[in-house]
C-alpha cells in the first residue's frame, strides 16, 4: 500500500495509483482520431443506411447515433436511466432497439426518436439483440444474464417463445446467412424457404444452435439442434459470421478468438492469441483480414491465412468493448476499422497494408520516445459518468 497525503488516493495501492497514471497519460493521445462522447461505450452497430454512419449504446443510458466523418451526433435517443448493452435495428418500421440492465428493451423510433414500445419478460441483464424479419411477422430476438433468449413479436412487443438451454448468461446471438443445410447463395432470403438458424453463445463457454421454422405456430418457432459447441475454455463474447465464406468467428474471455470451419462442422480451423479478454472480433470483406480487440486496448488485425498479426492499432486507454468494418456501398475506397470502447471514444483506423506499416513504425518510435503533439481528448469526469457504485457494478459485470 501507497503512502499518501492525496485523500482521493486514501487506500489505494501503488499498483492502482500507477494504473490510473498511466491511463491519464494515454488519454491524451489522438490515433485513430477519437470522437469524444459523455459516457462509457459498451456496444457499437453499423448504420443499415449508410456507410459513414454507426449507432452507439452508453452506459449512462443514451443512444447515440454518430457520424463518423465529422463526429456529428445527430440524433440522440434516450430515457433509459442504467446502461444499455446492446442495440439492433429494424428497417421494416425504421426503429432502433437497445438492452438493458433494467431488464428490459427499449425503442424508439428512429426518424422522430420518440420511445416505442419496451418489452419485459427478462429477470436479469438483456445483453444482446438482433432482428429477425420472417414473412408475416418481424422478430426481435434477446439474450439475458438470465441465462434465457426470448422471441418477441417486434411490433407488438408479445412475447412468443423464451428459449432455455444455456446454464449461464447469453452474451451473444448471430444468425447463420445460410440456413440450416448451409448451401445457399441468396442468405436469409433463400433460408427462409427452408428453416434459420440462430447461434447463441454463453458465459457457460458454449454455443448452442436453434432452428427457426418460419412455418411453425408462433409459440413454437424455435427448437434446439444438438450437440453443443465447445470451442473455448471460459465465456464466448462474440460471435460474428463471415460475409463471404459464412464461417463463424468467436472471442472469448480466453484471451483467444477462433475460425469455426463451416465444412468441418464448426470445429475450429484458426486460434488467435489476442491475450486477456477478447470483447469482438469482425472480419473484412474479402476475408483476408480479422480483427480483434478486448481488454488489451489494442485492436489488432490478422492475416486470415497465415494467423499472423499483421498490425495493431494503439489508441484506446481502456478496454475495447466494440468492433464494426465500415465499407463503402458503392464498392469505393478502403475498408475502416470502428473501434468503441470503456474510454467513452469512437476510433477509425485504415485497413490497408500501407497504413498499418506506417502505424508500426510510428509506435516504434513513440515507445523510444519520439512522440508528436497531443492534444487531451478525455481523463475529466463528463456528464453521463456512472456513480462509484455504478462503476463497481460495471466492473464487476466486465469480469463476467
Amino acid at each position: 500500500m501507497s503512502q499518501t497525503n492525496d485523500p482521493d488516493r486514501f487506500f489505494q495501492t501503488t499498483d492502482s495509483i500507477a494504473e490510473t497514471a498511466r491511463k491519464a497519460k494515454k488519454s491524451t493521445n489522438r490515433h485513430g482520431s477519437p470522437i469524444q462522447l459523455p459516457s462509457k461505450i459498451l456496444a457499437v452497430i453499423l448504420d443499415p443506411t449508410a456507410s459513414n454512419r454507426v449507432y452507439v449504446a452508453e452506459a449512462a443510458g443514451t443512444a447515440r447515433r454518430v457520424e463518423l466523418d465529422t463526429g456529428h451526433k445527430t440524433h440522440i435517443f434516450r430515457g433509459p436511466t442504467t446502461p444499455l448493452t446492446s442495440l439492433a435495428i429494424s428497417l421494416l418500421h425504421p426503429t432502433l432497439y437497445a438492452g438493458s440492465w433494467d431488464k428490459t428493451i427499449w425503442s424508439w423510433d428512429i426518424p422522430t426518436r420518440t420511445t416505442g414500445i419496451r418489452f419485459r419478460g427478462h429477470s436479469d441483464f438483456v445483453k444482446c439483440l438482433l432482428t429477425l424479419p420472417l414473412p408475416g411477422i418481424e422478430l426481435l430476438i434477446s439474450g439475458s444474464s438470465d441465462a434465457t433468449i426470448i422471441l418477441w413479436n417486434a411490433s407488438t412487443g408479445e412475447k412468443l417463445q423464451t428459449l432455455k438451454g444455456h446454464s449461464m448468461g447469453v452474451l451473444a446471438l448471430a444468425l447463420d446467412p445460410l440456413g440450416e443445410h448451409g448451401n445457399g447463395d441468396d442468405g436469409i432470403e433463400e433460408a427462409i424457404g427452408d428453416t434459420l438458424v440462430l447461434f447463441s453463445a454463453s458465459s457457460d463457454r458454449t454455443i448452442l444452435r436453434w432452428r427457426i421454422n418460419p412455418l411453425s405456430p408462433r409459440s413454437s418457432f424455435a427448437t434446439l439442434l444438438p450437440p453443443p459447441l465447445t470451442p473455448h475454455e471460459t465465456s464466448i463474447y462474440a460471435l460474428h459470421f463471415s460475409p463471404s465464406s459464412a464461417d463463424l468467428y468467436t472471442a472469448s474471455a480466453d484471451g483467444t478468438a477462433m475460425r469455426l470451419s463451416r465444412e468441418h462442422d464448426w470445429t475450429p480451423d484458426t486460434t488467435l492469441l489476442h491475450g486477456d479478454y477478447v470483447r469482438a472480433v469482425a472480419v473484412s470483406a474479402n476475408e483476408k483480414y480479422i480483427i480483434t480487440a478486448g481488454r488489451s486496448e489494442d485492436v489488432k488485425v490478422w492475416d486470415a491465412a497465415s494467423g499472423e498479426m499483421v498490425g495493431l492499432w494503439w489508441g484506446h486507454w481502456d478496454e475495447v468493448m466494440g468492433l464494426v468494418i465500415v465499407r463503402d456501398r458503392a464498392g469505393k475506397g478502403a475498408e475502416r476499422i470502428v473501434s468503441v470502447g470503456i474510454d467513452a471514444t469512437i476510433r477509425v483506423w485504415p485497413l490497408g497494408e500501407m497504413e498499418m506499416q506506417k502505424a508500426k513504425v510510428e509506435r516504434e518510435n513513440e515507445e523510444q520516445g519520439i512522440k508528436e503533439d497531443e492534444v487531451e481528448v478525455a481523463g475529466k469526469e463528463v456528464e453521463g459518468s456512472l456513480t462509484a457504485e455504478e462503476e463497481a457494478e460495471l466492473a464487476e459485470l466486465m469480469d463476467d
